[in-house]
């Protein structure tokens, strides 16, 4: 007498066709170059830039000059002012303008449609000389912070606290943003772009209720 074949116990299991997915996110600091393309250099090349260009004209460079002291006999007008402290904010105010002015704004204000936008992600410092490097204007502009900066060093009788607040933001508003190796080069957060793969955000199979294999009643489950 044979013994009888147990009958097996047949599982459906539905995966949905289109599994919905959100792309992984990019890295969360990137850094990528801008303002490399042939036809923006072409741009560039049409007509002169005279947002950069007046940094070459005579008294250009007196200006600086000129701006600090008025600044200094401004702020040294101020009741309670000390030394001190005066020669500490002019040095801050300026550096901070001058960021402002070659690094943080990019573009030209005037006369854009000429160029066809090639300067739009370009600062001031990139634009200056076609964006060469070690250039007579750059020179001095390179240079004009650090005498600024001794200066200060000097009339606030190298006290080490001012010292290092004038230092830090030498460092990190003057000298690094002119570095060659910064050249075009934009540092990006949180940026959006994906990855290529996707992470569902919806389960592959169905739900424990909806699995026979998670059937309450043994009724409920389908025999072969």
């Amino acid at each position: 007498m044979s013994r009888p074949s147990p009958k097996l116990l047949h599982l459906t299991v539905s995966v949905p066709a289109d599994i919905k997915g959100r792309r992984r996110s990019g890295s969360i600091v990137k850094v990528e170059e801008v303002g490399g393309r042939t036809e923006e250099l072409l741009d560039r090349s049409a007509y002169l830039n005279i947002n950069a260009n007046w940094v070459n004209a005579k008294g250009a460079w007196l200006i600086h000059v000129v701006l600090v002291f008025m600044g200094k006999i401004i702020i040294d007008t101020i009741p309670g002012m000390t030394q001190q402290i005066s020669w500490t904010l002019v040095n801050l105010i300026y550096l901070n303008l001058s960021y402002l002015m070659f690094h943080w704004v990019t573009g030209i204000p005037f006369d854009n449609e000429l160029h066809g936008g090639a300067y739009d992600d370009l600062s001031l410092w990139e634009q200056i000389d076609d964006g060469a490097q070690y250039t007579p204007s750059k020179k001095w502009l390179f240079t004009a912070p650090i005498l600024l900066f001794l200066a200060s060093t000097h009339y606030t009788n190298y006290n080490p606290w001012l010292f290092a607040i004038n230092l830090t933001a030498l460092i990190v508003l003057a000298i690094i943003p002119k570095l060659p190796q910064l050249h075009r080069q934009r540092v990006r957060f949180l940026t959006g772009d994906a990855s290529g793969v996707s992470t569902p955000v919806t389960p592959s199979f169905p739900r424990m209720d909806q699995n026979p294999l998670h059937a309450t009643n043994p009724a409920d489950a389908h025999f072969g």
